[in-house]
């Protein structure tokens, strides 16, 4: 028997999702544009417009899912999938067997270099994580009204064939940013979608970390691949001295060092545990310009 997906959100996370689906499964996603539907549906993805409106079709499509997945952002008005088809989840899914809700780990705000696991406060700092965090919490509570699992996936940096620092070091805009200290975690969309599966086909609840396991500072990677490149890395520039936008310099407040131990505890192992194996396999390959569409519309 066929099982059905529905994605909330069908962007890149998504479409890694898509992209590493068992035989088997049929996947209907949103997107908010024409254009993009149509790489969808060319990728095997029944699209779905959905500009905050539920529609017929979206209806009919959330009937038939067994497996939910949410990868849209919320705003000041809210999440936009609650606000559009909370009743419709609630009381006309009855095939509904899981629900995933992709996050961040932006949740827990500045630590100070510190690790955190899932148990950890949550203090975000910026209006985009505050929100992502009221988000989380209604959908647990959507978990609590119909009984049903919710596996609340917060996602760290994230990167993959198209999204890269050997895109932005092609492209010219890679920059080494050196602040003292200063670290990130990053998740390939690879290890998204291997978490996703994982945790749908256990349909597990709770909150996990999908991170890697090496949280390092940013001018490192940048160095890295223009090594595997053979390149000279970009100079080091000073934080302190750097032009960045608002939303930048954002991410430089908060510094963590962020736990995965809870979902390996469920048997989930990484393909790309750090950024070095991911960049070595993606220059073997050649295949770090592509994105998740293309390797959608290979498969299809």
């Amino acid at each position: 028997m066929t099982e059905k997906l529905f994605v909330f959100g069908a962007g890149y996370s998504g479409q890694a999702v898509a992209s590493a689906r068992p035989a088997g499964v049929d996947i209907a996603g949103t997107t908010r544009s024409a254009a993009k539907a149509e790489a969808l549906r060319a990728g095997g993805i029944q699209p779905c417009i959905f500009d905050g409106g539920l529609t017929p079709e979206i209806g009919a499509a959330l009937g038939e899912a067994e497996h939910l997945l949410v990868s849209i952002a919320p705003d000041e008005e809210g999440d936009p999938v609650l606000n559009a088809a909370r009743d419709v989840i609630v009381s006309s899914m009855p095939k509904l067997r899981w629900i995933g809700y992709l996050s961040t780990v932006g949740v827990y705000g500045d630590h100070g270099g510190a690790w955190v696991s899932e148990t950890a406060e949550c203090r975000p700092v910026s209006q985009r994580s505050k929100l992502r965090l009221k988000a989380e919490r209604e959908w647990q509570e959507v978990g609590r009204q119909t009984g049903l699992p919710v596996a609340i996936m917060r996602l760290s940096g994230i990167y993959g064939p198209g999204r890269n620092a050997f895109v932005n070091l092609q492209n010219g805009t890679a920059k080494r940013l050196v602040k003292p200290d200063q670290v990130f975690n990053r998740i390939h969309g690879e290890d998204i979608a291997g978490a996703v599966w994982h945790l749908g086909k256990l349909a597990k609840a709770g909150v996990f970390n999908v991170t890697d396991d090496l949280p390092a500072p940013p001018q490192d990677v940048v160095a890295y691949a223009a090594k595997l490149m053979g390149i000279e890395p970009p100079p080091e520039i000073p934080f302190e001295t750097a032009e960045l936008s608002p939303m930048a310099r954002s991410f430089y407040g908060e510094n963590k060092r962020v736990s995965n131990a809870a979902i390996k505890d469920t048997g989930y192992r990484f393909r790309y545990p750090d950024y070095r194996a991911a960049f070595d396999a993606m220059w073997r390959a050649q295949n770090w310009k592509d994105g998740p569409a293309r390797s959608l519309m290979r498969r299809g």
